[in-house]
């Protein structure tokens, strides 16, 4: 059904319907809502091309992603965060328009995309501590959130994130309850924002315990499958070698658990491990017992809600920035159990 046979079904104009369906103030809200009753039971969805016409909008969301992270995109929480946002664009009519840059050219096609009006706002992704990219789009005025956010960047900006250091503390603090006090740190690039603070977290919860920080205990790197077995197996030659892993994602968490099972222990049993899993669709953590011990927060859920923000912020530019943190819940899974080393 297009809009004519709409508008025919309702006996109204093709412009009070197009305006009842766009949020146009001068339609009623009876009509609107007459409207869209039957927008919903005809299944009549607006054209993009020419709701953008009406709205003067190109009623598309974009997505850069530099050629040296390209890679994130066949990260499985990278792909349940654009699955969750692209559920509130379609809701809402936006596309979705994802480009892979140069990085060199990362500031030259935000400004085209502005400049162009090929997109009516923009997500950043995997914010660093002083993203120069905040700056940037508030300096040329294109609306955008950041899925994250950058410390250093005290002008208000629309964000959503994760409470990093309040998870970490916390799966610290678990790990020391059970009697662990050497505890590794397999962190992501601390170049990043979520890593700063799950570092931050870690530190936190051992100085109130009053155990001393070992840099020996520490990795940051890209949090590949290899980068945790590689980790690990150099943190099990230490003469103190630590008896549980506080790990970023369960990509590396995989590969911690290869390392000690490579090494003829059992997770759980000889080793303790803590992952952050992000509740994710297609790398689900076990079945009705959790493989790991984990601190949860559904990633496909935080793009669904950032995409919202965002699109209110196109729909009323004049809306004071929105910011969102979420608490992550803490799993018990069989990858932990009480240090027994020694006994």
């Amino acid at each position: 059904m297009n809009l004519k046979d709409l508008s025919a079904v309702l006996g109204l104009s093709q412009t009070t319907v197009s305006r009842a369906l766009n949020g146009y103030p001068e339609v009623s809200e009876a009509t609107r809502q007459r409207v869209v009753a039957a927008a919903e039971k005809h299944s009549y969805r607006p054209n993009t091309r020419a709701k953008g016409l009406a709205t003067g909008r190109s009623m598309a969301i974009g997505h850069v992603i530099p050629v040296s992270t390209q890679h994130e995109m066949v990260n499985p929480v990278f792909g349940d965060f654009i699955a969750g946002a692209g559920e509130s664009y379609a809701a809402a009519g936006y596309d979705m328009v994802l480009s892979v840059v140069q990085d060199s050219q990362e500031e030259r096609v935000y400004r085209d995309m502005f400049s162009k009006g090929n997109v009516d706002g923009i997500v950043v992704h995997a914010p660093e501590m002083q993203d120069p990219r905040i700056a940037l789009l508030q300096g040329i005025g294109m609306p955008f959130a950041v899925h994250g956010r950058a410390s250093d960047i005290a002008t208000p900006y629309n964000w959503l994130d994760i409470n990093n250091k309040s998870a970490f503390q916390r799966a610290t603090d678990f790990l020391l309850d059970l009697g662990h006090t050497r505890i590794g740190l397999l962190n992501g690039l601390e170049n990043m924002d979520f890593a700063h603070r799950r570092r931050s977290g870690y530190l936190e919860a051992l100085h109130n315990r009053g155990i001393s920080v070992d840099p020996q205990l520490m990795r940051s790197g890209e949090m590949t499958e290899n980068y945790g077995y590689q980790a690990v197996q150099q943190m099990m030659e230490l003469p103190d070698s630590p008896t549980a892993y506080l790990v970023s994602s369960m990509i590396p968490a995989i590969g911690i658990r290869r390392a000690l099972h490579d090494a003829g222990l059992v997770m759980g049993r000889d080793v303790s491990v803590i992952t952050h899993d992000d509740d994710l669709s297609y790398l689900r953590n076990g079945d009705d017992v959790p493989l790991f011990t984990a601190t949860r927060s559904s990633v496909r859920d935080a793009g669904r809600q950032l995409a919202d923000i965002l699109i209110g912020q196109i729909s009323d530019p004049t809306k004071p920035p929105q910011t969102k943190l979420l608490e992550a819940e803490l799993t018990v899974g069989r990858s932990t159990g009480p240090n027994l080393r020694g006994r």
